[in-house]
């Protein structure tokens, strides 16, 4: 029995893993326990917990998976860091760096490590982080699968396509930075006043109140599709090139666009929707083109997307639509924050050619027993009630118009609440949007909320009959029932949903089927439980300080419902 442990370990949304066996048995981010977002430090504190969870202690893993290969960024010989070393440490780098001056050919795909903890040796595998991203097919459930991957950049590739069937996989394309979707993607979420790296949810949801107009054509221009499948991107124009830089685009690409970049985000002008209108439809643009071209290359009719740009669900839910793809999964957390899981499915699919199960649920953090939380209730003096059958008053409750807070069971692993850390309201309201963005998310207005449908209702409210179980499209809503739940309808009529499995969380589905029975709708409202700035709560003390710090109305956590 194998137990591999993956790290997400530099960069943002650092994260632990633990792979048993060939089963994803927990996963958390750091930020949720830290309780600083997008955290990126040592993901200490969820290593601890994974192994504190299932009994163990570190000697008793086989091997420690990091989603980064530093041995590429050695490729080139630099004197200042291979020669003077600040302390010894460093000659973990500076050793090999010196001998591959002498033999620069090495296997790119991951480096070993051998450490001896208490007698027991560990290994330390340092995968490739495109590699890392791809893996994310082996819990797909595919038995063979096309994959793509495309984010900012990992030590120098920033897009990768293979091919998969069982425990091999082949790369048959790649392109290196600085030619990065996400990075040109970044640019333009800065450009309109939000955080690179951290706010192209802002960019995609601000771009449904855009149109067409003389800035696609400029940004447009500035790439060229390639019949290989890739793309390149006129650098005269942008300034990210030299991986992190303090600002994405320079003077020239505000000479050429001729709007001056935005200074504040809360009240965007129409230029600015219209420039994240034009960004979004050459993003999807590239996106398309490299999808259609592993499709040429590798014609199996899964699909398997990772990497942070996968994160685009307005993008994602044209797929299948504009492609010869018919089977599309894309994981709960594409971005790199999923990146360690992908290295430990990697070592344990192709080092020690073991199986993988699929992944069933990203239902995978820390969850707390009815008394631990009725003790900290005790504890602040918290009024409250106990009820055995939780999701009856919480719907009627919704169904009244109250905005309530739904803590139960497993924190999600990823960036999006699936009913376990859930804000949850009635989406027949049209004001309710507005309401939540101001009163209880502290957000800009323009950002929207997921419809959480019944799976069974999908094809009744949603043009397309697709599954998204991790809220990872955007499908349109038809017309003939947008007027029923407006709350969840965006601007250009789409809806990034949940389809809801009875058997997945049996739960979440009953308070959903028991609002419609109140009110014949089979949607809730659903956004993650927290206020802007703030991680998604993990601890009962979490959720109880954003219930009081917030305009939510109800908190449900486990059998308890507390009030105001």
């Amino acid at each position: 029995m194998k137990k591999i442990l993956g790290l997400n370990a530099i960069g943002f949304n650092t994260s632990a893993s633990l792979v048993i066996n060939g089963r994803i048995v927990g996963a958390v981010e750091e930020e949720r326990l830290n309780r600083e977002k997008r955290t990126r430090k040592f993901p200490i504190l969820s290593l601890k917990y994974l192994l504190n969870k299932n009994n163990l202690k570190l000697e008793d893993i086989d091997s420690i998976c990091v989603s980064w290969n530093p041995l590429i960024n050695l490729e080139k010989y630099q004197k200042n860091f291979n020669d003077n070393i600040r302390h010894l440490p460093e000659i973990f780098y500076s050793i090999p760096g010196n001998l591959l001056k002498i033999k620069a050919n090495f296997d790119t795909n991951y480096i070993k490590q051998s450490l001896k903890i208490n007698r027991k040796n560990i290994d330390i595998f340092y995968v490739n982080h495109h590699l890392s991203h791809a893996s994310n097919y082996f819990f797909s459930g595919f038995r063979e699968a096309s994959i793509l991957t495309t984010d900012a950049f990992g030590e120098k590739q920033s897009t990768g396509m293979y091919s998969a069937n069982g425990k091999r996989m082949q790369k048959i394309f790649s392109q290196d930075f600085p030619n990065s979707l996400g990075s040109f993607y970044s640019t333009f979420t800065e450009y309109c006043g939000f955080q690179p790296q951290n706010d192209e949810w802002k960019l995609m949801g601000a771009a449904a109140f855009g149109k067409k107009n003389r800035f696609y054509k400029k940004i447009r221009e500035l790439v060229s599709l390639k019949k290989n499948g890739g793309f390149e991107i006129d650098l005269n124009y942008f300034n990210y090139y030299n991986f992190h830089r303090p600002r994405y685009f320079n003077k020239n690409l505000i000479n050429y666009l001729n709007i001056l970049p935005n200074d504040n985000n809360w009240k965007l002008k129409q230029s600015y929707f219209d420039l994240a209108y034009s960004a979004q439809k050459v993003f999807e643009e590239i996106y398309l083109h490299m999808i259609n071209s592993l499709y040429k290359k590798n014609k199996s009719k899964n699909l398997v997307i990772s990497g942070g740009c996968a994160l685009n669900s307005l993008a994602n839910g044209k797929i299948i639509q504009k492609s010869k793809f018919n089977n599309l999964f894309i994981p709960p957390v594409p971005d790199d924050s999923g990146a360690g899981l992908g290295a430990a499915c990697y070592v344990n699919n192709i080092i020690y050619r073991k199986k993988m199960f699929p992944m069933k649920s990203n239902y995978l953090g820390p969850d707390y027993s009815n008394s631990s939380i009725e003790k900290i209730l005790k504890l602040y003096k918290i009024k409250y009630r106990k009820i055995q059958n939780i999701y009856k008053p919480a719907a009627k409750s919704i169904s009244e118009g109250k905005i309530v807070g739904w803590f139960q069971g497993k924190i999600e692993f990823g960036d999006r609440a699936l009913g376990n850390r859930s804000i949850l309201a009635d989406p027949r309201d049209k004001k309710m949007k507005s309401k939540i963005n101001k009163c209880v998310k502290y957000r800009e207005n323009f950002r929207p909320f997921a419809p959480a449908i019944l799976d069974e209702y999908t094809s009744k409210y949603f043009v397309s009959n697709e599954k998204s179980i991790f809220m990872e499209k955007a499908l349109q809503i038809k017309s003939n029932v947008k007027n029923k739940i407006p709350a969840t309808v965006h601007k250009d009529g789409t809806g990034r949903l949940q389809t809801i499995n009875k058997k997945l969380n049996p739960l979440f589905y009953n308070l959903v089927d028991e609002f419609r029975k109140i009110t014949g709708i089979p949607i809730l409202l659903n956004t993650s439980l927290n206020y802007q700035g703030d991680p998604i709560v993990c601890k009962p003390e979490d959720a109880i300080k954003t219930f009081y710090l917030s305009g939510l109305d109800i908190l449900y956590i486990n059998n308890f419902e507390i009030y105001k």
